[in-house]
Parts: structure tokens; C-alpha cells; sequence
């Protein structure tokens, strides 16, 4: 299998992103995959909370700034087998706003891991410390909850994403000056897929290739709390919206309902999957795991 790094954001904190970060883990690592999570969340470190484990005393802070030769030297054992754990900067002052070549050092060093699965649970918000994590994988998953708060920033999360990575893209074919033409006038751009087919009119070949890259940012929703039986109906909306929109491809992975031994769990120190295997929601994320490894 194809090593995969997974990327785990969402427009704000509170929604579940280090739930479904840690769960899927431990459901991949059970599947007899070599797993490590990787707590991306600089400023605010705290998914080995997530797995009952003290705070290791090495992070991916003694990384960045070279106090490690290796990301190997991070790497941490978990109290299950098969998962790792590579844990957030302690104690670095402005380690929560690495350079964009330290970002790709770190990506660039994790493919180089011999582990199957790499996962990162990036922080909250839409810093570009926080897109650029998720852009740097690929593959991404957006959680939200059912809420119009939560939706509307995931909205925002999804459409601040696209344009990091339009400007990246851009850099790359020399059409900055041209995108930032179409931005100043704003002549019809109401969404991203409006903005590059004004720069396909102006630059032709360099919007086609814009195009092509652009549709190869994939995207996978996963709705968390969900409460009515009508909730799972909103991840099929979200899914035409991004597609209509954005034009980015689009797939629900599936939705997390809202019941009591998930806060068990949490309170508790430990993963779902671990200490309640057979709640729904663990076996929602046996059946999310299982969309992810079938690709």
C-alpha cells in the first residue's frame, strides 16, 4: 500500500478534529497498519492527552529548530501497538508560526518515516500555519459539526485553503501578477472556480495548468455530534456546495453521532475505539477507516 499522509483540519476548535485524529489511528494501527499521529497544533499541543500518555518529553519543536537531526528522534511510542505518537512543540516561543520551509522539511521528513499511515491533527483556525499543513498532505479530511456556526467556518476553513493553494500554484506558473489583477478588479469573482476561469481568459495556458492542479485537491468531510436522524443529510449538502463552488472534488466520509460514551471516553483519557468498541461511533470509524484504506 501506497503510504498515506492524512491531514485533519476544520474551521475552528472544539469540533473534534484530535477525536477523529486519534480514533482513526487506532483503528488503522488494529488493522495491522504502522501508524504515527503527528500533533500539528503548535500553540496548543495536547492529543497525548488523547491517548492517556504524559507529555513526551521530546516534540516536533526539538525538530524545527534543529535540536534533532532526524524526526525519527521525536518519534514516540503509544500504549498501542503498532501507533506512535510525534507530539506538539513544548516551550518554543514562535514555534506556533513556523516558515513555510520548515513546514516543508517536516512534511518532506515524515514521507521518509517507514510507517503506512501518517496523521496530522492540525490546529484550529485558518492561519496559514494551519493550511499549510493541510495543503502539504494528501489526503484531507474537514470536520464539522452540525451547527451554522461550525458549517459557516468550515466554509471559510475550505475556501482560505483553496486560495493558499492558488497562490502557491500560482508561484509556480508565474500568474501572481495575473491573479492579482483579477482579485483588484473583482469583476464577476464571487467564488474561487470564478476566479481561475478569469485567468484562464487572460492566460490560457497557465490557467489550464492552474486548473488541472487545482482539481487535484481533493477534499473528505466528516460530520461529528451528530444528534437527528436529518444531520447525516447535511454532509451530502456540503459535499454538492463544495463541488458547485469551489470546484473541488468532494467526498463525505460519513458522520459521528452524539452519544454519551464519547465524552466517557474523552473524560476518561482514552480512545472510542478502545474503550467502547462497540458504540456506534466506533463502528463509524471502522467504516470511515475502511473508505480511506479502499482508495
Amino acid at each position: 500500500m501506497k503510504r498515506k499522509i492524512i491531514a485533519i483540519g476544520g474551521g475552528k476548535g472544539g469540533i473534534g478534529k484530535s477525536l477523529v485524529a486519534a480514533n482513526l489511528a487506532l483503528v488503522f494501527s488494529r488493522s495491522g497498519q504502522r501508524v504515527v499521529l503527528v500533533d500539528a497544533d503548535l500553540g496548543g499541543a495536547n492529543l497525548h492527552t488523547c491517548l492517556g500518555m504524559q507529555p513526551p518529553k521530546l516534540g516536533i519543536g526539538d525538530f524545527i529548530f534543529n535540536k534533532v537531526p532526524t524526526i525519527q528522534e521525536v518519534l514516540s511510542p503509544t500504549p498501542y501497538g503498532g501507533l506512535y505518537l510525534i507530539s506538539g512543540a513544548l516551550d518554543y516561543v514562535g514555534v506556533a508560526n513556523p516558515k513555510y520551509t520548515q513546514k516543508l522539511r517536516v512534511i518532506r521528513e515524515l514521507s521518509r518515516l517507514d510507517m503506512d499511515i501518517i496523521i496530522i491533527d492540525c490546529g484550529a483556525g485558518t492561519g496559514f500555519n494551519v493550511l499549510d499543513f493541510f495543503l502539504l498532505a494528501s489526503h484531507r479530511i474537514c470536520v464539522m459539526i452540525p451547527e451554522a456556526t461550525s458549517i459557516e467556518n468550515a466554509y471559510r476553513f475550505i475556501k482560505m485553503a483553496y486560495y493558499r493553494k492558488l497562490k502557491n500554484s500560482s508561484l509556480n506558473y508565474g500568474l501572481k501578477n495575473t491573479i492579482d489583477e483579477v482579485m483588484a478588479s473583482a469583476s464577476g469573482v464571487r467564488t474561487p472556480a470564478d476566479l481561475v476561469q478569469q485567468v484562464k481568459q487572460i492566460e490560457p495556458a497557465g490557467g489550464a495548468l492552474l486548473e488541472a492542479e487545482l482539481a487535484l485537491f481533493s477534499l473528505d468531510i466528516v460530520l461529528n455530534q451528530l444528534r437527528l436522524p436529518e444531520d447525516g443529510q447535511i454532509g451530502a449538502g456540503i459535499e454538492k456546495a463544495c463541488k458547485k463552488f469551489f470546484g473541488i472534488p468532494t467526498s463525505y466520509l460519513g458522520g459521528l453521532p452524539y452519544e454519551p460514551e464519547v465524552w466517557q471516553a474523552i473524560r476518561q483519557r482514552k480512545p472510542l475505539v478502545e474503550l467502547f468498541p462497540e458504540a456506534k461511533a466506533s463502528q463509524e470509524f471502522k467504516n470511515i477507516a475502511q473508505k480511506i484504506l479502499s482508495r
